[in-house]
């Protein structure tokens, strides 16, 4: 058995999973209440016409602030009321900067990143606090509100935060759909219907006393995060032999010259955006050599005159056309496994003798079921949230396996 294999037994994927389960515990259910409440005051600001404005400079922040935009805009819950959010990355001038153009007094604030990320990140915070923005953050950045994880693990680091403000996306919206919820500024009556109570299985609409509403949400955030967990354990017990296979490829090929490329669409797409920052620019904490990726999500011009002028299908086969060569791995990350512009770029790396890794939900779809990829790793649930955040579990493991010296 390789390096790689034998890292991924069961003794040290307990030992990966506990560590994640611990620092989850330490964070949620102390933080449960906090949490519940903030989605009550992001729900009021929402009301009066706010909007959420993420921000981060470092790459693996920016696919943080380009995830939270993405999820309010576009909600993949049916019935749900798209939220205005905006991410703004340093990319017209430095990120205060842009952040003391864009904010307005019932926005909200919420920083990706670390105070070593340059004061850019906790000036632009500090502007948001003056403007009256709500300010959230995930370390010490000076923000009303710090959801820092309790862990220096910057992958745990990351998946807490990406659950947390998942569970802030999804709770929000109990109330925007409960009867009895008043803005304390303007007495406007806030709801919104909706077909998604099986998102709060503990919330009783006809309820109107705040308090309750609130123990019912702040019970629903220690639950999806005990949800992940199992999730987490799920996907290594059911695909660890996939993701250590597919690791194991991607250390071969950097091993000769090859590249990473990952691609996926809408949240997967920044969670392409991820594994690319976490290949090409690794974490401080790590000596690691950076990795040659690329991110087939990042040119909007290629995207959008392929989307414009082909179809939708083509935006990614086209640029593994374009960019992929014999002995590359492409990876692909779909909550469904069903995706067409994803299925058309396998299909084409496989045309092409690429090596194919695909992090899927759901039952695997058609990436599963036709045996589509080369090496395929299942999170099994219907929870597109939990999904994602599974998969960021799998990618970063993937990562730290690839590190691994040959034994």
């Amino acid at each position: 058995m390789s390096a790689i294999g034998a890292a991924l037994d069961e003794r040290l994927r307990d030992q990966w999973l506990q560590a994640r389960r611990q620092v989850g515990a330490a964070f949620f259910a102390p933080r449960a209440e906090e949490i519940a409440r903030l989605c009550h005051r992001m729900a009021e600001r929402f009301a009066r016409g706010g909007r959420l404005l993420a921000i981060g400079v470092s790459p693996a922040a920016r696919s943080d602030v380009r995830h939270v935009a993405v999820e309010f805009v576009h909600p993949v819950i049916v019935g749900k009321r798209a939220l205005p959010a905006l991410g703004l990355v340093g990319a017209s001038a430095a990120v205060d900067a842009e952040l003391e153009l864009a904010a307005e007094t019932d926005d909200i604030v919420m920083a990706f990143g670390e105070p070593r990320d340059g004061p850019a990140l906790a000036a632009a915070v500090a502007a948001a606090r003056r403007r009256g923005c709500l300010t959230i953050a995930f370390s010490t950045l000076g923000a009303e509100c710090e959801l820092e994880p309790p862990t220096g693990d910057p992958f745990i680091r990351q998946e807490i935060a990406e659950t947390a403000y998942h569970v802030l996306w999804e709770l929000v919206h109990v109330f925007f759909e409960h009867r009895g919820l008043l803005d304390g500024r303007t007495q406007h009556r806030v709801h919104d219907a909706g077909a998604s109570s099986f998102l709060y299985p503990f919330l009783d609409e006809r309820e109107d006393d705040l308090g309750a509403v609130l123990a019912d949400v702040q019970r629903s955030v220690v639950m999806k995060a005990d949800d992940v967990q199992d999730l987490r354990r799920a996907t290594l017990s059911n695909s660890g032999d996939g993701l250590a296979r597919g690791a194991e490829a991607l250390r071969r090929a950097f091993d000769h010259s090859g590249r990473l490329l990952a691609l996926g669409n809408g949240g997967s797409a920044t969670d392409a955006m991820d594994v690319v920052a976490d290949f090409a620019s690794p974490p401080a904490a790590r000596a690691w050599t950076a990795r040659p990726a690329l991110d087939l999500t990042a040119d909007t011009a290629i995207i959008t005159a392929l989307a414009n002028d082909i179809g939708t299908d083509a935006i990614f086969a086209r640029q593994v056309i374009a960019y992929g060569r014999p002995g590359d791995v492409l990876l692909t990350l779909s909550t469904s496994g069903n995706s067409l512009s994803v299925l058309a770029a396998l299909a084409e790396a496989r045309r092409r003798e690429l090596i194919t890794v695909a992090l899927v939900g759901y039952d695997g779809g058609r990436v599963a079921a036709e045996g589509l990829a080369d090496h395929i790793v299942i999170s099994p649930s219907q929870h597109i949230p939990r999904i994602q955040e599974a998969h960021a579990t799998a990618y970063h493991l993937m990562r730290e396996l690839t590190e691994l010296e040959p034994g």
